[in-house]
């Protein structure tokens, strides 16, 4: 019976963790869209900056941790926005470099007004940081090992 109780309350801690993401995702998409930006256009664009000019899809791919194609249609959403542009390599012809144009620039800087983010953990204390910080990277240590990534070959290591 222990057992059946253990897996009940690592579901519900799971659970308790994806409604507290998509609570997040949604108070971020709202402060975002009076801007005209998505929380996933927030994310590529610092992906983006933080690369620089030489980036590629599949860097931007490991660095959201998410698959390929959802970045390939996203980046092409991006682009069709204006907020990016796509270049072919002129040493590698089949690999393609993203770059952020002028607007592109433009909504990165306002996609780094973090206030709503902000307003909901400033409900934690320095420590509970500290203790979330710590425990969602043994998670996604995990995760990533149980996926078959190497979390060492992760950007974002650390945030502590």
């Amino acid at each position: 019976m222990a057992e059946i109780s253990a897996m009940d309350q690592d579901y519900r801690l799971w659970v308790l963790l994806q409604q507290t993401s998509d609570i997040l995702f949604e108070a971020r998409e709202n402060e975002l869209r009076e801007d005209g930006l998505t929380a996933m256009h927030a994310a590529a664009l610092l992906v983006i900056k933080g690369i620089g000019d030489k980036t590629t899809p599949a860097q931007i791919s490991r660095w959201m941790v998410r698959k390929p194609h959802s970045i390939s249609g996203l980046l092409s959403r991006m682009e069709k926005a204006g907020l990016i542009r796509k270049t072919k390599d002129l040493h590698k012809k089949n690999l393609v470099r993203v770059s952020l144009t002028e607007k592109g620039e433009a909504a990165y800087k306002l996609a780094m007004k973090r206030k709503m983010i902000q307003k909901i953990m400033s409900s934690l204390s320095a420590e509970q940081r500290k203790q979330l910080n710590s425990a969602l990277e043994i998670l996604r240590t995990k995760g990533l090992k149980e996926m078959g990534i190497d979390p060492k070959k992760l950007p974002f290591q650390s945030f502590a």
